[in-house]
């Protein structure tokens, strides 16, 4: 990976979403939990629930990953309160093929993950970047169990 290409990829906006995930840590008394880990990388998200008339309350989680993971931990932080199992399960399917199949950005509310649209060249990266999204839905299904 040349420098130029760091650079394209750990962005300022990339790094800045990093450095401040939304809904950081653990919730004392979840519905649902879930833990994703890359084995790629040893990133994991863990991700803590409550629904409330089946969508997101309350919502926290743990992140120990890359700064591309961070980023899009905070992406789905801003994002996740107040949706359903099957709007994070489409973000999630949207996410995926984003990176894997050249697909569009998800649609809003979580249209923020075009800021890792250049991570489309890095399929190392990718498992990561899906981790928070993942273990979101995840949580969701636990707690509808």
């Amino acid at each position: 990976m040349s420098d130029s290409d760091l650079i394209k990829l750990y962005s300022t906006r990339i790094l800045g979403l990093a450095a401040d995930i939304p809904h950081l840590g653990r919730l004392k008394a979840p519905q649902g939990s879930a833990r994703r880990r890359s084995p790629l990388c040893g990133s994991t998200v863990t991700a803590d629930v409550v629904l409330r008339d089946g969508r997101i309350a309350e919502f926290a989680q743990d992140v120990k990953a890359c700064a591309l993971g961070q980023a899009s931990a905070a992406v789905l932080g801003g994002a996740v309160i107040g949706r359903s199992l099957p709007e994070l399960q489409a973000a999630r399917d949207a996410l995926r093929a984003m990176l894997k199949d050249a697909g569009p950005v998800p649609a809003a509310p979580f249209d923020g993950y075009e800021v890792l649209l250049p991570a489309r060249d890095y399929k190392n990266r990718h498992a990561s970047i899906l981790l928070a999204l993942e273990a979101a839905c995840e949580a969701m299904e636990a707690a509808a169990a």
